[in-house]
């Protein structure tokens, strides 16, 4: 009598059991494809141009082979095939052009990061080497915590971390370690044997 109270209980509890396990494993499922979904990109597009201007000015030329965008919590541009930005001063001429094999643009935040073999060049012809960029859009800056190289007519500078305006006229190394020089000096005196 005893066992056959104990089966009448536990066979229902261990068919409701596998019901609800069942039930959660179509869940889990459902689940990971709307996981799945935040995903893939909302928007594709190859050799995008897009145009900043203001007051009819342009002022900023973004060109990429390959870019996507993300709508997630904090949705993203994602340059994964190299990036160009070209910034233009007020007579439309060509100011800065900076260049990086990736990008992506923190939307919410205004501020993109440019990765691998960043290059950036400014109408004085002063060039910046780094891996690793950053550009506050919404204060117009520059900068990186990590090695870069800055190439002018007369020397080449190099040291962790630096920041610029984001045209690159204005720029300071943090830490500098070490600097070649290109040209000599006209004032120094140079002892001839």
């Amino acid at each position: 009598m005893k066992l056959r109270f104990h089966n009448r209980i536990v066979i229902p509890l261990l068919f409701s059991f596998g019901i609800i396990c069942f039930g959660c494993e179509n869940d889990l499922k459902e689940v990971e494809q709307l996981t799945q979904k935040e995903k893939l990109p909302l928007k594709k597009g190859k050799n995008v141009q897009l145009i900043y201007s203001e007051k009819a000015v342009v002022k900023i030329k973004v060109s990429a082979p390959k870019m996507e965008e993300y709508a997630s919590e904090n949705p993203y541009l994602e340059m994964s095939e190299g990036i160009e930005v070209i910034f233009f001063d007020s007579l439309k001429q060509v100011n800065t052009i900076l260049t990086a094999n990736y990008a992506i643009h923190r939307i919410k935040e205004n501020i993109m990061e440019a990765k691998n073999d960043v290059v950036v060049v400014n109408e004085k012809g002063e060039k910046l080497n780094t891996e690793h960029l950053v550009w506050k859009q919404d204060s117009a800056k520059i900068y990186s915590d990590e090695f870069v190289k800055i190439t002018t007519q007369d020397e080449i500078l190099m040291g962790e971390g630096f920041e610029a305006n984001e045209d690159f006229t204005k720029w300071k190394i943090n830490k500098i370690k070490g600097t070649i020089l290109l040209k000599e000096n006209k004032d120094s005196t140079a002892v001839s044997p």
